[in-house]
């Protein structure tokens, strides 16, 4: 009797099980996502504001397909009048607009007096093009041009967020302080190289139609599909929960574009699970948080930034999602490793067999992964162009469904988030249209952004303070590069954020004096962008988590940017050796190639786990606080390119991981 007793005490005390639901989650999310503050829209409104939405993005499909409006003054004034007429639609002036049906007078005339600009001068743009400069002696020109740039950026407050429109309206006043007015008035709205700039150009060509597409995808059933494949997998093993929601978590977040609504959708799936096994709930939340933002790097997709770093780099979209396979790789072997060595600190166990689903079970819905690897051929092969290989993308997803639907029944299976319906469809082109608003908005902004620094020659200036205040150091280039970043990424979507970061960061690395390769410039600006969604203190994707596994916010942040660690480390690693991303200098041979690759794949492996073990503490038995130090720097040292420090590293973490496993055995054995 005594020794059951003891073995009770031995085993894993769990903790409160319970999750939020999906109130919980809304509340949270309206708290501290801008993105999720939305009207209330019921009855007949609701149909209406529901058809606009559907019309607007089988407006956006065809004109990317067929090119209409040929003129890009045309084309891209007409998207982003549409933009902010479906933006004010959603959008309330603050947080907590709980009013049914309500659309305030005063939203209604900034939104009639926002848009009118953009069709007025897409109605007019032979005429406006034709004069010039002189466009802005009109002062009805000049007031239009402000109005139009004044309802985006209060737009943009409403479903994008404060840190972006700083920026920008730093820049706004030092240009106006330093340029001619009516130049800037010009430059920033009536030519291609302001609001109507390459952000917004790749938003509307290629961006809306990856959404729409994403939206189709989620509808399909692929999500579950995912979540079994992982529970396959890994669910079995120590804290098996944890390890599948890394896995579902990658999957379903490279083709979802956003962290936040990948961690609400798998994590309302993985957390319950990971809490019942017996991890605490900030813990949960973290997993689930950090894993749902590294989707956002996962190739082939990388939520549709891998389209557009191909636009960006001029290289094939091939190359990029090539390059983008060993840091994605190391990231979530970091997050993978954490898992485990908390499994095995707390003792938890994986889920029984007989729990799983089989694979066998499995294997005949492979064909719901047909979408995106039509996607995938077409675009990689460049048989169509990259909007037209979305579309054909979305076909395939809707023929996919429906034959989902009859294999589903044949298999007495009546789920409804399995089943694709009429209504699913319709859903699907509303949900594209109004995720886009929010890209697009801040790809505009971004194009602002972008404006300012080439009208006022910004771009060296910024260049030359950030060399001497490196002091040509790139090291500090590359740290202050990721504090811009992180603050510039707060809140912004996966495929806006990448515009955002390409036009303002990426040229500074990319700079003679940084000396940082193209490539491994914009990497490097991405990722930093994309873990915004789990830094603290605008970290909404770990807020997310903790809304469902009902978890403090921000201990659920800390944790998920330590098990996110690999995302701090491996884009120092590939801006000082491209190695990394398959970027090797002239001449190098191919054995040589392959050497290298091994190389640096087996030491940041390693390096990895020795600074996960130390910021986890456990390691056979708990590490002692001077062993955990030096492990970071052990870690370190192989993550840093070189042969020497690899060896000191190796024998570093190599030698405090056999004292902690003869330490261990010693224990059992006393």
């Amino acid at each position: 009797m005594e020794s059951k007793d003891n073995e009770k005490l031995l085993e894993p005390q769990v903790e409160d099980s319970s999750v939020g639901t999906a109130a919980d989650v809304d509340e949270v999310m309206k708290k501290y996502d801008r993105e999720s503050n939305t009207r209330i829209w019921e009855g007949t409104p609701k149909l209406i504001v529901r058809a606009m939405g559907i019309a607007f993005s089988c407006y956006c499909i065809f004109s990317t397909l067929k090119g209409w409006p040929t003129l890009p003054e045309q084309k891209l004034n007409i998207f982003l009048g549409l933009i902010l007429i479906m933006g004010y639609l959603h959008y309330p002036i603050k947080k907590g607009s709980s009013r049914v049906n309500y659309l305030p007078w005063y939203d209604l005339i900034i939104m009639i007096a926002g848009a009118f600009p953009f069709f007025y001068f897409a109605w007019n743009a032979n005429t406006v093009i034709q004069l010039a400069t002189r466009v802005t002696r009109d002062p009805k020109m000049v007031v239009f041009a402000i109005v139009g740039v004044l309802a985006l950026m209060e737009l943009c407050r409403r479903c994008v967020g404060i840190p972006i429109l700083c920026v920008l309206g730093a820049l706004l006043v030092y240009t106006f302080a330093n340029v001619r007015f009516g130049k800037v008035i010009y430059d920033l709205f009536y030519t291609t190289s302001g609001v109507m700039g390459t952000p917004i150009n790749v938003c509307q060509k290629y961006i809306v139609v990856f959404i729409i597409f994403g939206a189709f995808l989620e509808r399909t059933g692929i999500s579950n599909f995912f979540i079994n494949l992982a529970n396959c997998v890994a669910g079995s093993s120590a804290g098996g929960p944890a390890k599948v929601a890394v896995i579902s978590s990658a999957l379903c977040g490279m083709v979802s574009g956003s962290s936040v609504g990948n961690t609400v959708t798998t994590g309302s799936v993985t957390i319950p699970m990971m809490k019942k096994t017996g991890y605490k709930g900030e813990f949960a939340g973290a997993v689930e948080a950090a894993a749902s933002t590294g989707g956002q790097i996962m190739p082939p997709i990388m939520g549709a930034a891998a389209f557009l770093m191909a636009e960006y780099m001029g290289i094939p979209y091939a190359q990029v999602a090539l390059k983008a396979i060993l840091p994605a790789v190391l990231y979530f072997t970091g997050i993978y490793i954490a898992v485990h060595l908390e499994a095995k600190k707390l003792g938890l166990k994986g889920i029984p067999r007989e729990e799983l689903p089989k694979f066998s079970k499995l294997l005949p819905k492979i064909y719901l992964l047909l979408p995106l690897v039509v996607l995938v051929v077409l675009v990689s092969t460049q048989a169509r162009t990259m909007q037209m290989s979305a579309a054909i993308a979305i076909v395939v997803t809707v023929i996919v469904g429906v034959i989902n639907n009859f294999v589903n029944k044949a298999a007495g299976i009546d789920e409804p988030t399995e089943q694709f319906t009429v209504t699913k469809f319709f859903d699907a082109l509303e949900a594209g249209g109004k995720s886009a608003v929010t890209v697009a908005v801040a790809c505009a902004m971004a194009g602002l952004v972008a404006g300012c620094i080439t009208t006022t020659g910004l771009a060296s200036t910024l260049i030359t303070t950030i060399v001497k205040v490196s002091g040509g150091k790139a090291i500090i280039a590359l740290f202050l590069t990721m504090v811009c970043c992180i603050i510039l990424g707060m809140g912004v979507p996966t495929t806006a954020n990448f515009c955002i970061m390409a036009s303002t960061c990426a040229p500074i690395l990319m700079d003679a004096r940084i000396g940082i390769v193209p490539v491994a410039a914009y990497f490097f600006v991405f990722y930093f962008g994309i873990v915004a969604d789990i830094t603290p203190p605008v970290a909404l994707a770990a807020y997310a988590g903790s809304a469902i596994a009902k978890a403090p916010p921000m201990k659920t942040a800390l944790n998920a940017t330590r098990l996110a660690i690999a995302a701090f480390v491996v884009p120092y690693i590939f801006a000082f050796s491209p190695v990394m991303l398959f970027e090797f200098a002239e001449g190098t041979s191919t054995v040589f190639m392959v050497v290298q690759v091994i190389q640096i794949c087996i030491t940041s492996l390693l390096g990895l786990f020795g600074i996960a073990a130390a910021l986890n503490g456990f390691l056979f038995r708990p590490i002692n606080p001077l062993f955990r130090i030096v492990m970071i720097a052990g870690g370190l040292c192989m993550m840093i390119p070189g042969t020497l420090t690899d060896v000191i590293g190796l024998v570093v973490v190599g030698g405090v991981y056999f004292l902690q496993r003869a330490g261990a055995k010693k224990a059992a054995n006393a």
